[in-house]
């Protein structure tokens, strides 16, 4: 077997698997920007803030250039 002829086993995730295993399990919350219903992977933590898809970019901190 070449290199290339593995099939699609090692080309990146599999959008069904979210990555390392079974499916994720989602979380609703609410966007501490604006107010709407979001899911989100990971369960929130009351002491801080979720943001939806919309929000978060104006959260993130900008990167620094890598090279």
């Amino acid at each position: 077997m070449a290199f290339n002829d593995r099939g699609n086993s090692f080309r990146g995730r599999d959008s069904n698997r979210g990555g390392f295993g079974g499916p994720r399990e989602m979380y609703t919350a609410i966007c501490s920007d604006c107010g709407a219903e979001t899911q989100v992977p990971f369960k929130p933590d009351p002491d801080r803030p979720v943001y939806c898809r919309e929000c978060l970019p104006k959260h993130r901190k900008p990167r620094e250039n890598r090279y």
